[in-house]
């Protein structure tokens, strides 16, 4: 059975950092990708930034420059630095099998998901 769960939320202030963490397990080979999304109150679900067993990653581009996604074996970090109000949301950790040459941001591309952890950022 396949698992996720993700860490690491909080509050900070505008232009502060937080780093969010979040561990898989259950699955049979390292031939899976990762992802970030993040919902806000009344948004639809978006994808933050994901990553292949290879390392390759894909940026949506409010956070270009600002977060910074990374993996190691069955652990994924993003690395969230000067943060802004709009940032705010519940963060969610998504995986899935398969191989992708850009790791996709669209949840529907993703069926494992955690619970999400919460960041809020005040002004």
């Amino acid at each position: 059975q396949i698992s996720v769960m993700e860490s690491g939320g909080g509050s900070v202030q505008a232009g502060g950092s937080l780093r969010l963490s979040c561990v898989v397990s259950g699955f049979t080979s390292g031939n899976y990708y990762m992802g970030w999304f993040r919902q806000a109150p009344g948004k639809e679900r978006e994808g933050v930034a994901s990553i292949t067993n290879y390392d390759t990653t894909t940026y949506a581009d409010p956070v270009k420059g600002r977060f910074t996604v990374s993996r190691d074996n069955a652990q994924m970090y993003l690395e969230m630095r000067n943060l802004k109000p709009e940032d705010t949301a519940m963060y969610y950790c998504a995986a899935d099998v398969g191989y992708w040459r850009a790791p996709p941001l669209s949840a529907s591309d993703y069926i494992y998901w955690g619970q999400g952890t919460q960041v809020t950022v005040s002004s």
